[in-house]
């Protein structure tokens, strides 16, 4: 039997699993109605992949997946991998132009589709394909008789084979088709168990799109090499589903982005300490106690178990951070991209450093390139086993970002301590240079924007040679239906000019805005929550939007 962990392919992974953990629970719905063991798992894969077959789905064919979470997602994924084709996992934020693009770009001659979303789908794509299968029941949804051949094969992948195809706009918005093989995905199992070690008896509680190679990677296929269990929500994550969904699974291990956290702390935690006499009391002459009793408050929220609460995918608010290392609330930090699949620097639970992306994952060597050499910042370039074979089609992009040596350009401008600890300061597309050359990153003041009580996210983006801050208020904080009146002109000003004294008191004189603009409707974001930026640089495109 092939040690834990020590995998070069998915169909390695998944051979390994379904035997050493056949009677134990793979997955469910929280709600149940698709539950599997990992031996059950093992012969609905197995049939849905003669299913492909008998449709003439042969080696290296492309398979969409489109839908929301549920257990079947990950036997699609495996239906596909682990029998030597290609997935093409889609996220289901995606326009009508945006499906028929990755559809089409990618070649996929089938499809697995939610029911929920099939009627997204243009026709004439769904037309195109051999086979559509419905993924609530593994159904066949339509078909093409010419195609019912029955004479597709399956083969035992290698480990530099592309397992999966993922489509990536960020928030450039240009999509690029990313080739992510069989090494890269078992590369970053490997570093996952190096980070932070999982085993048979974890639960994990999914909440992140797995047609993102965060949640896919760390969240799906990590657990199933450990024989671990995965929850699926049917409803969104609201807050009040989440709260009730953690008290009744109490999960060991969960993945979120910075959004889901900040909104716990800005929402229920701040208004707790601030509201009480005697927490502000604690807060300003026993803090140590104050945070002891906090975190305990908010470990319970989420069903008193948690081992590991993932963050990644954006960066943590620094004041939120430090609240949760000071509470000992047992979070780690990830940072990666979706061409290392994801992971490239980690830092445990207990092992974080307020502002660090952490070190080097295992496997993963890290450096900086074109140093400044007055601030340490420079360009974080990567090489290793989790770096993807490139971008589809796409020969002169990937000559753009892949040296002839190996080393991936990330883009993100970074320092490092004498610890070996990363600290990302912000996009290289998206610094701004100053009129004196200096350099000011936006993410930087975009998170003192979003400390101030009533706002939820906020957007620094260069105007005129002018910094402008968009901001986002909470819902409570507006109301649009008197927007023009004086009374609600007058509060608007008064908070803009707030922003402003308060923001320009607290960042570097290269750093201070000039304008601030209040958007209307929340921020266009990509699968992590990341706002777009593209979208919001030029005033003309928002002027409907801004006040």
């Amino acid at each position: 039997m092939r040690k834990r962990h020590d995998f070069t392919s998915l169909a390695d992974l998944y051979s390994y699993s379904v035997k050493k953990f056949g009677k134990r629970s793979a997955s469910d719905f929280v709600e149940g109605g698709q539950s599997y063991t990992y031996s059950e798992f093992d012969e609905t894969c197995r049939r849905t992949s003669r299913l492909l077959a008998n449709f003439g789905i042969m080696p290296y064919n492309k398979v969409a997946i489109f839908s929301q979470n549920m257990p079947n997602w990950s036997v699609a994924f495996f239906a596909v991998t682990a029998f030597g084709r290609i997935a093409v996992p889609m996220l289901t934020e995606l326009s009508e132009n945006e499906i028929r693009n990755i559809l089409t770009h990618s070649d996929s001659k089938a499809l697995f589709v939610s029911r929920k979303l099939a009627s997204r789908i243009p026709q004439d794509v769904k037309d195109s394909m051999a086979v559509v299968i419905c993924l609530d029941d593994l159904s066949v949804m339509q078909s093409n008789d010419e195609c019912y051949t029955c004479d597709g094969q399956i083969s035992h992948p290698r480990e530099d084979d592309i397992a999966a195809l993922i489509y990536t706009s960020g928030t450039t918005g240009s999509a690029k088709g990313v080739m992510l093989s069989h090494r890269n995905f078992c590369a970053n199992v490997l570093a996952a168990w190096h980070a932070h070690r999982v085993y048979e008896k974890d639960t994990f509680l999914s909440i992140l799109p797995l047609a993102h190679a965060y949640e896919l990677s760390i969240g799906m296929l990590y657990p199933f090499s450990t024989g671990s269990k995965v929850y699926y929500i049917q409803k969104p994550p609201t807050p009040t589903v989440l709260i009730k969904t953690l008290k009744e699974i109490r999960p060991t291990t969960m993945l979120s982005v910075p959004l889901v956290i900040e909104k716990i702390y800005r929402n229920s935690v701040l208004p707790t300490i601030t509201k009480s006499p005697m927490l502000s009391w604690m807060r300003k002459n026993i803090p140590f106690l104050l945070y002891l009793l906090v975190g305990m408050k908010v470990k319970a929220v989420f069903g008193g178990k948690l081992r590991f609460f993932g963050v990644g995918g954006a960066k943590l608010d620094p004041d939120v951070e430090a609240f949760l290392h000071k509470a000992r609330f047992p979070y780690a930090i990830g940072y990666g991209l979706t061409e290392t699949a994801p992971l490239i620097c980690d830092a445990g639970p207990f092992k974080t450093k307020v502002g660090s992306t952490g070190k080097p994952s295992h496997g993963v060597q890290v450096r900086l390139e074109d140093v400044n050499p007055s601030t340490g910042e420079g360009e974080l370039v990567v090489k290793g086993d989790c770096l993807m074979r490139g971008y589809y089609k796409d020969y002169s992009r990937t000559q753009e970002v892949i040296t002839q040596d190996g080393w991936f350009h990330t883009g993100d401008l970074a320092s490092c301590d004498k610890k070996g600890r990363y600290y990302i300061k912000g996009r290289k597309g998206n610094m701004i240079l100053g009129p004196s050359g200096e350099n000011i990153y936006p993410e930087e003041i975009e998170c003192v924007i979003n400390s101030m009580e009533g706002i939820n996210e906020s957007l620094v983006v260069e105007r005129d040679g002018q910094l402008v801050a968009l901001v986002h208020y909470d819902d409570n904080v507006l109301d649009w239906d008197f927007d023009g009146e004086e009374k609600f002109l007058k509060n608007l000003e008064e908070r803009k000019e707030a922003i402003l004294d308060y923001v320009n008191s607290h960042v570097n004189k290269n750093s201070r805005i000039k304008e601030v603009k209040v958007q209307k409707d929340p921020f266009t974001k990509t699968a992590t929550k990341k706002i777009k930026r593209f979208l919001y640089k030029n005033k003309e495109d928002n002027a409907n939007n801004e006040k």
